[in-house]
């Protein structure tokens, strides 16, 4: 299966670009004019689109634990580190993230 990723709006665009470079499709909701939007709209954005939300938003995780057809989450709690910081975080664990997801998931919570 192939993982479709949508990054929440605080979060840098640069890491759509990351994942894009590592083989995984992904879009930042500035460029797609969701940036403002409201989060209950880019929860069916990325249910309708089968999209991954990667977010810090703690909202989006207590929808994905009581929402079982909204999309997967990967709730990213790692406090406010500059986007370096926050890929360097990420990456390593980016293999473990997949196979979370792949094997059904709903919320993969990365500290």
């Amino acid at each position: 299966m192939t993982i479709c990723f949508l990054i929440d709006a605080q979060l840098p665009p640069g890491l759509a670009r990351r994942l894009a470079a590592r083989g995984y499709p992904a879009e930042h909701v500035n460029r797609i004019g969701l940036g403002i939007a409201s989060d209950n709209d880019i929860w069916r954005y990325a249910a309708r689109t089968g999209a991954v939300l990667i977010t810090k938003d703690d909202d989006f995780a207590a929808m994905a634990t009581r929402e079982p057809d909204g999309p997967q989450v990967v709730w990213l709690r790692v406090g406010n580190i500059s986007n370096d910081a926050l890929w360097r975080a990420t990456d390593p664990r980016l293999e473990e993230i997949i196979q979370a997801l792949n094997t059904g998931e709903r919320l993969v919570e990365i500290v």
